[in-house]
């Protein structure tokens, strides 16, 4: 069996980043990656898909994103940004091996993939982020609508909901948007429990970004205070023009589904064909339950990326993970730094 010192799960943004810290510390990781090619979930995004945060606030640590510093990139820049990415790592980045499993083993943690191999490590970092653990929330009569029901990571264009009635639920900025373009071709309602906060993308001329950056909000601990306020959706005017048009329109989250219909809050029932989800995503973090390292609800606690249950192992790209921007690609390299430098000083001990 192979032995080694940093084994990092997920090539993705996160991942990426950890590889990168890792380097800086004079560690050259091992890397597992259950994709053919790194990039983590974003090659699988819808295919409009474009950043809230311009290029300039949307890069690892050591690479910045080419090209205008100010433009939104889309999703199929961020995946060609991400190989160039980990083509300059000084890491084993290894694809095509999916972690299945980790067990600890003494001080050391045996990490085991879908094709049968395994491999020792000292220390482990999970980055596997949320994508394969999309959130289905618990909706009066969902389990038995007779229209389709898909999570926002099924879809992809627009193309395939033309003519329909769509409802879909969740207003953050990737339901906004989603909404906004499947109202070019189906009948579309955003369905939330409270209004959609609008927040301007450029105050003062100047992205939203910049001014998180420099007051200190983007990297403060402030969890508490961005759960209990509302979900903020960036926007410079067109998604409230569309949603001034009427299509799409913004409604009170249905009551229940029943059949193939909803029934709203004043009453009204309409027959619907799909109901888009788009309510977000959980840790996939399955393959560290043999280690004691989750809670009963499958999630990892922690201190700042540290985990509070087993000596060795850490996570990046988690939500609030230290900060607003933890799992954001501007984020994640700040912690991935506080995370290896903590589990490598400790492997050291």
């Amino acid at each position: 069996m192979e032995d080694v010192h940093l084994a990092v799960i997920g090539a993705g943004q996160a991942g990426l980043a950890t590889a990168w810290a890792a380097n800086r510390r004079g560690v050259r990781p091992l890397v597992l990656e259950a994709a053919d090619r790194p990039g983590g979930s974003w090659p699988h995004y819808y295919d409009s898909l474009a950043l809230f945060s311009p290029a300039r606030f949307s890069s690892l640590p050591g690479h910045a994103m080419p090209g205008d510093p100010e433009r939104y990139p889309g999703r199929d820049e961020v995946v060609d940004y991400l190989r160039d990415y980990a083509a300059r790592l000084d890491a084993d980045l290894r694809c095509g091996k999916r972690v299945v499993r980790v067990d600890r083993d003494g001080d050391v943690f045996v990490l085991a993939t879908a094709d049968g191999s395994r491999v020792r490590a000292a220390a482990v970092v999970a980055a596997t982020g949320g994508f394969a653990r999309p959130h289905r929330p618990a909706l009066p009569g969902l389990e038995g609508f007779t229209g389709t029901v898909l999570h926002a990571a099924e879809y992809r264009s627009p193309e395939p909901f033309a003519g329909q009635r769509v409802v879909v639920v969740g207003g953050g900025n990737s339901g906004v948007q989603i909404a906004a373009e499947l109202a070019r071709v189906a009948r579309v309602s955003l369905a939330t429990r409270a209004p959609v906060a609008w927040a301007n993308q450029r105050p003062l001329g100047r992205d939203v970004h910049w001014w998180l950056v420099r007051s200190g909000l983007d990297a403060a601990p402030v969890r508490r205070v961005w759960e209990r306020g509302p979900v903020l959706v960036n926007d410079d005017g067109r998604y409230r023009g569309a949603f001034a048009s009427g299509n799409p329109d913004r409604r009170e989250l249905f009551t229940r589904l029943e059949g193939g219909k909803a029934v709203w809050d004043d009453g009204t029932v309409e027959e619907v064909d799909t109901v888009l989800l788009a309510t977000g995503y959980r840790p996939a973090l399955d393959y560290l339950s043999p280690t004691g390292a989750l809670d009963s609800h499958g999630r990892p606690p922690h201190r700042g990326g540290i985990s509070a249950a087993v000596p060795g192992l850490g996570y990046v790209g988690l939500e609030f993970q230290r900060s607003f921007s933890s799992a954001t690609l501007r984020g994640v390299g700040r912690d991935a730094r506080h995370v290896v430098r903590r589990l490598l000083a400790g492997a050291r001990r």
